[in-house]
């Protein structure tokens, strides 16, 4: 699935329709640089000796340009520098940092621009039915933009995450830009002048209203026509080296306009029939571990060394990685494919809590608990109501403050999530 529940089925309504890109404007935000190895390395050295044991090596993160609200900052070997050091948060802070909110509707909540301005949310993310008119949602987001600077909220100094899922195609929440799907681009005469014209122009589309991460791009390999990501389009090409180059190549221009890029679904959805939908109920992808490792999971490596800054991890179950759990709750997928085989150290976001593949998993609280305790930074709530971000908010901190979540561990995945806000300017 992608961002949300919605993601799979755009051909609804509500989803906003495809118009002409007549909507760029300049970017409003300095471009992602990708750091050099050796940077890497300091800057998860600095990172980890201000918050304690982070568990496992995989836990560091690649650092962002500036610190937030206590300003010390140290310097990567680019001239960059990371944060080196959290403000002192409370419990329900810093579980809130870590949640993606939804509403429905074209106002936020008042209830939600509280917890922003107590610090109590990490950002938010923006289905069509949120957005009437660019100038709409552009106000919508002032609005957050100055609940999050409060001087109530620990981290005023570093902006929201503020989202969406602009893949290009049917599956677009903005009008405008990128017009084609990752199907057509795949197929396009000159692909990699495509992908990059794609990557470009969702960034520019989404800086133009203030949002500063897309959803985007999908790097499934699909298997057959017609299967689950072809049907709408989704997927650049049968061929793991055609989607790992034009995948790579979107990454890259998006980045550049100051959009960070998420890839999903890690470790793949490709071989997913038309009928096997996360969003609705459990899927199982019975494929060996070499099939995984050469085909799904492949793109990946070009994409991290492309810089991407996030990684969204599916629901389906892996039996040769995991053999009952869905990827997105499970260490031996997150913290031992993602990070420790392929080497990612940016923040890693699960796709929608509500999804039907985790009906057998309890409560939204639950949910969030056990994907945090599997290695996952962000939890995204995207059920579109605000009262599910904050049952998930509050079970994380009370699993925080009973030790349920090892304190260490947290305050790594912290960390690698105020890194990326802080690179992504203000």
């Amino acid at each position: 699935m992608t961002s949300s529940a919605r993601d799979h089925r755009p051909q609804r309504a509500r989803r906003t329709p495809a118009h002409p890109a007549r909507w760029g404007r300049p970017p409003r935000r300095p471009p992602l640089r990708a750091l050099p190895p050796l940077a890497v390395a300091l800057s998860t050295l600095a990172l980890i000796s201000c918050v304690g044991a982070a568990g496992r090596p995989a836990a560091g993160s690649s650092g962002g340009r500036s610190s937030p609200a206590r300003q010390a900052t140290a310097p990567a070997a680019d001239g960059s520098t990371s944060p080196a050091a959290l403000p002192s948060l409370t419990p329900a802070q810093k579980a809130g940092q870590r949640v993606i909110y939804s509403y429905s509707g074209l106002e936020p909540p008042p209830t939600l621009l509280t917890w922003i301005r107590h610090g109590e949310a990490g950002g938010v993310i923006f289905f069509g039915g949120n957005i009437s008119s660019r100038a709409q949602i552009a106000g919508v987001i002032k609005q957050l933009d100055q609940a999050n600077a409060s001087a109530s909220n620990p981290l005023h100094a570093v902006p929201l995450l503020l989202m969406t899922d602009q893949e290009g195609g049917l599956v677009r929440r903005l009008p405008g830009r990128p017009v084609q799907s990752e199907k057509q681009i795949g197929e396009a005469a000159h692909p990699v002048a495509a992908a990059k014209a794609a990557g470009t122009g969702a960034g520019q589309n989404l800086a133009g209203v203030g949002m500063n991460v897309n959803l985007a791009p999908v790097l499934d390999v699909y298997r057959t026509a017609g299967d689950f990501d072809d049907q709408f389009g989704r997927s650049y090409s049968t061929s793991p080296q055609v989607v790992s180059a034009l995948g790579a190549d979107f990454i890259k221009a998006q980045q550049a306009t100051g959009v960070a890029a998420t890839a999903k679904h890690f470790p793949g959805l490709g071989a997913a029939a038309s009928s096997q939908n996360t969003d609705t109920g459990p899927v199982t992808l019975d494929l060996s571990l070499h099939a995984l490792r050469t085909i799904d999971e492949y793109p990946y490596r070009a994409a991290i060394a492309a810089g991407v800054r996030l990684v969204m991890v599916s629901w389906a179950v892996y039996p040769a990685l995991s053999p009952s759990t869905p990827a997105g709750l499970s260490s031996a997928v997150v913290n031992g494919e993602l990070r420790g085989r392929l080497g990612f150290r940016g923040v890693t976001i699960t796709d929608a809590l509500e999804a039907g593949a985790l009906q057998a998993f309890g409560t939204t609280g639950h949910r969030a608990t056990l994907a945090a305790r599997a290695g996952m930074d962000l939890i995204l709530c995207s059920g579109q109501t605000a009262s599910q971000g904050r049952q998930a908010r509050n079970a994380l901190a009370t699993a925080l403050s009973s030790g349920t979540l090892s304190a260490s561990v947290f305050g790594a995945a912290l960390t690698r999530i105020v890194a990326l806000r802080t690179g992504l300017g203000g």
